[in-house]
């Protein structure tokens, strides 16, 4: 399709879509998602919740952040403003890639969402000041269901692109 292509990443389960925006003199239009393409790929097309997230300052960490049943989460992000690194990794027991990570770099530029069905934890690194995302979750969040893994797990080893000292949450140290 010509407005948007759907790839499958290394972990089973995610996907990048990527966008091809239509511009002409006026600026762009870009479709992030699109219902039929996303179904003849497999992907669940039901949204509960969409959030904007906000990060100021370059090199800080969101995450590892995951749910946990009856919560599990499927999620897409897409980078509205800025650039940033998502990482996800395979919390399903049962999966061939349990416990792989993946990233990829999401930016205003390159018109990429990340889809990632349930079972993954994510996370994030800013690359730029003033990063916006939109995101969307199939599922309702919960705090109780809520857990995280420490986004520096030496066993886990993601390469975060860090470029300076980490700014990070307590909750997330």
């Amino acid at each position: 399709d010509n407005i948007m292509k759907i790839n499958q990443r290394k972990l089973t389960g995610v996907y990048e879509i990527i966008s091809y925006p239509i511009n002409d003199e006026r600026g762009s239009f870009s479709r992030l998602f699109d219902e039929q393409i996303a179904n003849k790929a497999g992907l669940n097309t039901l949204w509960y919740q969409e959030s904007i997230s906000h990060t100021i300052r370059k090199n800080t960490i969101r995450g590892l952040h995951a749910s946990l049943p009856p919560s599990l989460e499927g999620k897409t992000i897409t980078a509205i403003k800025g650039k940033i690194q998502w990482v996800v990794v395979d919390i399903r027991k049962k999966s061939s890639t349990f416990g792989e990570w993946d990233s990829i770099i999401l930016s205003e530029q390159n018109h990429k969402t990340l889809y990632a069905e349930q079972g993954f934890a994510h996370g994030c690194l800013s690359l730029s000041d003033d990063c916006t995302l939109l995101l969307r979750a199939d599922n309702y969040y919960s705090e109780v269901n809520g857990t995280g893994i420490f986004w520096g797990d030496e066993d886990l080893g993601v390469e975060w692109e860090l470029d300076g000292p980490p700014i990070i949450s307590d909750r997330d140290r």
